[in-house]
């Protein structure tokens, strides 16, 4: 498998603009790594700063540098800032497998964008990329995300309890996953 993310694929959808993202989106960042809504079901730390923005920011560039990972920004086309976010971040090349990551700033949830966004971004994987699976680990108190992958074709393949630990607390992780449509 032999990915090539120079020059970044934008791409497009009937609503949907998604790009790179770029220094000028590190407030953007902070927001949404730092929004308890958002954040709520990704048991990651919260940033606290502009700088874990940049931070955050420095380790999606060095994935796309790498071609090991990519992510893209959501916007809406002619809007004026990304809402969210969707990519292949953790990429496992002799399997023609990737993990899938996404988030939506609250304010544009409910609106068939992720799904929009989730379409075009599986289009890609399978089509250019050449993946054979996708999958998605899940909180399963996400219901919003749950749903979204069941509606999109992906079936819940595992269920593991008390396999992550954050925060103080042990939790469990469900995993979903899309296998390519030959």
């Amino acid at each position: 498998m032999d990915l090539q993310f120079t020059p970044f694929p934008e791409l497009t959808t009937d609503r949907l603009l998604l790009r790179r993202i770029g220094p000028d989106d590190s407030k953007e960042l902070f927001i949404w790594r730092s929004d308890e809504r958002i954040m709520r079901y990704l048991d990651r730390p919260r940033a606290k700063s502009i700088e874990d923005a940049y931070a955050h920011l420095r380790l999606i560039d060095d994935d796309i540098n790498a071609n090991i990972g990519i992510t893209w920004g959501i916007m809406i086309k002619g809007g004026s800032h990304l809402i969210g976010n969707i990519g292949f971040w953790k990429i496992t090349k002799e399997h023609y497998r990737a993990e899938l990551g996404y988030l939506l700033h609250p304010d544009y949830q409910k609106q068939g964008i992720m799904a929009e966004a989730l379409l075009k971004v599986l289009d890609y994987g399978f089509k250019t990329m050449k993946l054979h699976s996708v999958e998605a680990n899940v909180n399963p108190e996400n219901a919003g995300s749950i749903n979204l992958l069941e509606k999109s074709g992906f079936v819940k393949e595992a269920y593991f309890r008390e396999n992550y630990y954050y925060d103080g607390t042990f939790l469990d992780s469900a995993i979903y996953s899309l296998l390519t449509n030959r």
